[in-house]
């Protein structure tokens, strides 16, 4: 049985661990409030440009543009976006394997991962890596993320790869964090996302189709991007939070349970020294 001494000296230690753990839970507080909002500011700027390609793809000629070109897939990229810093749960765990998931379903994948969590994993499980990007910070820009577009572009229009998806954290509430894959490349919507209940309309493009689509295309992929990054920031800071109010309340059950055992130990110290001095005054009386 530990003694009285080294008991209060856990409940020290877990009290220190306790005031760290509340102070990292009100930094995440004020941090995820700002990328929520971000988050949700950006979504139907995104989810626009995503309606106007769905317009424009039916109509527009493949030939016009080298990424609306689709090829037969014998190498696809994912884009892993995670975070820098951990103490976020699960979130980067669940990414990551529902990646690395996707990935089996693919003949070959490389890989770009956009944080330090995604490419220390990527290292341990030996994937084969395009190039890497961290320390984005918690307000990035698209100037900090059109460098990852400029990379998987390029092996795009390379036809190095046939495919380029991104796999993120989509942040849907505090409490709810959805791993996502979404395909990026080509730039030709997705069967889900077609509503064939809408009107056929036939576009006119002024001045022509391929001056129109070079400026539109390469647009969606930086939002794109950008906002797999947002999502992902708003999920950490979301993530982080829970972690810390969850071990902020784990440290001070532990603390109750350790209080409990240091006024056990007192009390039979207590009644050991009581039996002793008994003890001894009757030794004496005798």
């Amino acid at each position: 049985m530990a003694t009285e001494r080294e008991i209060k000296l856990r409940v020290r230690s877990v009290r220190n661990i306790q005031q760290v753990t509340k102070a990292q839970q009100t930094i995440s507080a004020s941090k995820m409030r700002r990328a929520q909002d971000a988050v949700l500011a950006s979504r139907p700027f995104e989810q626009r440009l995503r309606e106007v390609l769905n317009d424009l793809a039916p109509y527009a000629d493949p030939e016009a543009s080298p990424l609306l070109v689709k090829r037969p897939v014998k190498r696809a990229l994912i884009v892993l976006v995670t975070s820098d810093r951990g103490f976020v749960g699960g979130m980067n765990t669940n990414n990551v394997r529902n990646a690395l998931r996707h990935a089996e379903s693919l003949p070959a994948t490389g890989w770009i991962p956009v944080g330090r969590k995604g490419i220390g994993q990527l290292r341990r499980f030996t994937q084969p890596v395009v190039a890497e990007f961290s320390g984005l910070g918690d307000r990035p820009t698209t100037a900090d993320t059109n460098a990852v577009v400029k990379v998987l572009v390029e092996e795009f229009l390379a036809a190095r790869v046939d495919e380029v998806y991104l796999s993120f954290t989509r942040f849907v509430n505090t409490l709810r964090q959805t791993p996502t894959v979404r395909r990026i490349l080509p730039l030709v919507p997705e069967e889900e996302d077609i509503d064939e209940r809408a009107p056929s309309l036939q576009y006119i493009f002024e001045p022509d189709p391929e001056t129109v689509l070079g400026a539109v295309l390469p647009r969606l992929l930086e939002v794109a991007v950008y906002q797999a990054v947002l999502e992902s920031l708003a999920s950490e800071h979301s993530a982080r939070l829970i972690a810390m109010r969850n071990a902020t309340d784990a440290a001070g059950d532990l603390i109750s349970e350790l209080t409990l055992q240091a006024n056990k130990a007192r009390q039979w110290r207590i009644t050991k020294e009581m039996l002793e001095i008994a003890s001894g005054a009757e030794a004496m009386s005798k």
